[in-house]
């Protein structure tokens, strides 16, 4: 099926955007100073933000909140990546706890 020209001008107009947006990050980093304060929240930001995202990553699925099986392998996981364990180990008896749970019949 072939695109319609808006389609493709569209979709150029959204990659190169993309790659200026990307582009002006290392370009602008060594021209823009912030204070050390402000330096601490975007660090503190981004950790929030990502531990935002695991939590409904484990919990939600799709409108509904998912069963214990995900959440109990992510804690299994994060215990292990806290006691240094090799990241080998860690998805591997992340995985294996939730199949476990899972064939147990436990949602």
């Amino acid at each position: 099926m072939p695109y319609s020209p808006a389609v493709l001008v569209a979709l150029l107009a959204l990659a190169a955007g993309t790659f200026a947006f990307r582009f002006t990050g290392p370009v602008l980093r060594s021209r823009l100073t912030f204070p050390p304060r402000a330096e601490q929240l975007l660090n503190t930001s981004a950790i929030v933000l990502l531990a935002a995202l695991v939590v409904t990553s484990v919990l939600a699925t799709g409108q509904h909140i998912g069963g214990v099986a995900r959440p109990a392998g992510v804690v299994v996981g994060g215990v292990l990546a806290y006691r240094k364990a090799p990241f080998l180990l860690v998805v591997i008896a992340a995985a294996a706890v939730t199949a476990g749970l899972r064939l147990l019949s436990v949602p």
